[in-house]
């Protein structure tokens, strides 16, 4: 019998990893090669023929294909899709600028409004109206139809996004208007809010079908072209797609729904923390993957990432609820901050050093890199303060040239603060780390949760290199960092199950449900689901999660139950009252009495079955490990020049320890073991770093 042989690629802003695997869990290969904005397919392919390279394999061979990209998500956020028109119900038009009727920053004289990507002028509207029960109250106006498409050809627009009252309720309208513009304009792309988003709330639903649509042209053209280009090396099997909910889906899938594959690459990393986390028997986990270009942390509990329905994207104000644009998909809920290895450093008008959120990527990346880039970055940074050895980085495809890094430091930064290079790279470093602990402390207090009990596991190119410093700002004295950190995304891709899921909105009071009818919804929204699941994992065992969405009667946000998977009876209404009222009082401190509780939405997930993780082994009782070279640092804990064990991971075993001030590097990644962290090896050769040790020189 032939092992299985799997292929995983994660286009990230700056790098692009790859990653051979063979059977369930065995790593042949992995490699980081630059993103290649023009094409990111080159830049994939380059990661995959070096990988099969390296082992003597052929992609020919390859029998499960796992992508991720950030395309989407940049997309987005630098503007670069279509020139998108919406379709509204007659007096609608301006749903997407009245938008929540409020401001994001009530005192704010100079408030930034978000882009919601289409203008006012290329807001149309139709005659038609259903009731939020579904029924038809005014037909749809087809004689307007001429008219229509006089102004959508007016306007230029390249794609349509459809978002009628109550189209959730009943979608007739909405798909005999995309037939009509298929018909008339097959060139034009057409997104309908009952495929994308089928919830109540028009705006959300609005925003996320435009997103979509935005995205849509770029997308179906990247995923041909990718396909293709494989096709051409010889791959026959499915391609599956990484979405933001942490599951797989097929290309076609992802071509019709772009917008779920916006935050897909952190979501490997979430599933990959999970694993761990699973394995490794933490029940509190912060999963903190650091790229060149982002940070991204994610809160676990009980070996599950905490998900939602909705998150907003390309936010005005950084950290400022309602400045972005809301999008409703199931996504994995993490704090996304602008701190990378290739997040530029400078000095503003008032004298502060900043750090972020704008990137050097891979064009023209780090002034080290010697590709045109000038202004100094967090990676020139770590360069000057010792912690990324020229010689093992980036398996030595990439040179490095650390003196372009000091004169443009000290260019930069030192001439306008009067430091020297070093104190300027020291002043960036501590910034960039202060940052992504605040976005963790924020995170985390956000969501009602404490970080000092959690075990933080660092992934990604620069997370082992940043995790100790940002660990000790955060509270947190113990870090996991699992074997190929630097393409972690990728290797939690491997992980995931091909799933989907649905919502659809129904509204419902708990105590008169009329079960017959949300037992058919459910019926319905299995068998769309079982559909989309079967085209990349057919024959598959499936596992079925079902859930509503609940509050109290004249509430406006809902709480998340979960159903048992069978049709629902008079009996469940009981333990489903107690459900709800026990998360109300986790949430809430204390249930409402008297209220009665209502349903808006109604979920649907079908999954893969995961197989059965198997526990770490116990580790064999710590032996000091050898050091046999050093290489000269400036000390994180009290900024003096030290000289630190230079140890490669490779030569570690189970259960050897090594003291701080440590860089333990591999061939993608280098993890900075600090002065007052010590690290040691278990028994699956997970790297646990403790904060067990004073720090001082």
């Amino acid at each position: 019998m032939t092992t299985a042989l799997r292929l995983a690629i994660d286009i990230g802003g700056t790098f692009t990893d790859t990653v051979l695997v063979s059977g369930e869990a065995q790593i042949l290969a992995s490699t980081k090669t630059l993103t290649t904005h023009q094409n990111p397919a080159d830049g994939a392919m380059e990661g995959a023929l070096r990988v099969t390279a390296e082992t003597g394999r052929a992609l020919s061979e390859v029998t499960g294909f796992i992508h991720g990209t950030t395309l989407a998500t940049n997309a987005l956020i630098e503007r670069r899709g279509a020139d998108v028109a919406t379709i509204c119900t007659e007096g609608f038009r301006d749903i997407l600028d009245i938008g929540y009727e409020r401001r994001y920053s009530q005192y704010d004289i100079n408030l930034e409004k978000p882009d919601l990507l289409v203008p006012r002028e290329r807001s149309f509207v139709i005659r038609e109206r259903m009731s939020a029960e579904g029924a038809v109250l005014i037909p749809l106006d087809e004689a307007q139809i001429d008219n229509l498409l006089a102004q959508l050809d007016a306007s230029g627009a390249e794609a349509v996004a459809i978002g009628l009252m109550h189209a959730y309720a009943n979608p007739a309208h909405e798909c005999r208007l995309r037939d009509l513009l298929a018909e008339h304009r097959p060139d034009l792309t057409v997104s309908i809010s009952s495929d994308v988003s089928p919830e109540a709330r028009e705006f959300d639903r609005l925003c996320t079908t435009v997103a979509n649509a935005y995205i849509q042209p770029l997308m179906e053209s990247y995923l041909t072209r990718f396909v293709d280009q494989f096709a051409a090396q010889g791959v026959t099997c499915p391609i599956l797609m990484m979405t933001a909910g942490g599951g797989m889906c097929t290309v076609e899938t992802a071509a019709r729904f772009p917008i779920r594959l916006v935050e897909s690459g952190p979501a490997g990393g979430a599933i990959l923390a999970a694993r761990i986390a699973a394995r490794a028997g933490l029940d509190e986990v912060l999963s903190f993957d650091v790229g060149g270009t982002t940070a991204k942390l994610c809160l676990i509990n009980n070996a599950r990432p905490q998900t939602s329905r909705a998150f907003e994207i390309a936010r005005a104000a950084r950290f400022i609820k309602g400045s972005g644009m809301p999008v409703r998909i199931p996504v994995i809920e993490m704090i996304e901050i602008g701190a990378g290895g290739g997040s530029i450093a400078g000095v503003d008008r008032l004298g502060r050093l900043t750090v972020g959120p704008k990137s050097a990527g891979s064009e023209p990346g780090p002034v080290a890199f010697m590709r045109g880039g000038t202004e100094p970055t967090v990676t020139d940074s770590d360069i000057t303060l010792g912690y990324i050895v020229p010689d093992t980085f980036a398996e030595g495809h990439i040179k490095l040239n650390p003196e372009d890094s000091k004169t443009a430091l000290t260019r930069v930064i030192g001439e306008r603060l009067a430091l020297d290079a070093v104190g300027s790279a020291d002043g960036i470093s501590r910034i960039v780390d202060e940052s992504m602990a605040s976005a963790g402390r924020m995170h985390a207090v956000e969501s009602g949760k404490d970080l000092g009990s959690r075990t933080m596991i660092a992934f990604g190119g620069n997370g082992p290199l940043h995790a100790s410093r940002v660990a000790r700002s955060a509270g947190v004295s113990r870090i996991v960092i699992p074997p190929n950190p630097g393409v972690g995304s990728a290797v939690g891709f491997l992980f995931a199950p091909v799933s989907f899921e649905i919502v659809r909105s129904r509204y419902s009071l708990l105590e008169t449900m009329d079960m017959n009818g949300v037992n058919g919804l459910f019926g319905a929204m299995i068998a769309e689901a079982k559909q989309v699941v079967a085209q990349g994992a057919d024959g598959a065992l499936t596992e079925t999660l079902r859930t509503a969405f609940m509050r109290y009667n004249g509430q406006g946000h809902e709480i998340e139950i979960s159903l048992p998977d069978r049709a629902l009876t008079a009996e469940d209404i009981a333990p489903l009252t107690a459900a709800f009222e026990e998360e109300y009082r986790k949430q809430f401190s204390r249930p409402v009495p008297g209220m009665e509780i209502e349903i808006l939405n109604w979920a649907v997930r079908v999954a893969t079955l995961d197989e059965a993780i198997p526990s770490v082994p116990e580790t064999r009782e710590h032996t000091v490990f050898n050091v046999t070279e050093t290489r000269p640092i400036i000390c994180d804990v009290d900024g003096k020049a030290r000289d630190a064990a230079f140890v490669a991971r490779a030569d570690m075993k189970p259960g050897d320890h090594v003291p701080g001030p440590a860089l333990i590097h591999e061939p993608q990644t280098t993890t900075l073991v600090s002065a007052d962290f010590s690290a040691h090896m278990d028994a699956i050769g997970n790297l646990v770093l403790t904060q067990d040790q004073k720090g001082g020189a």
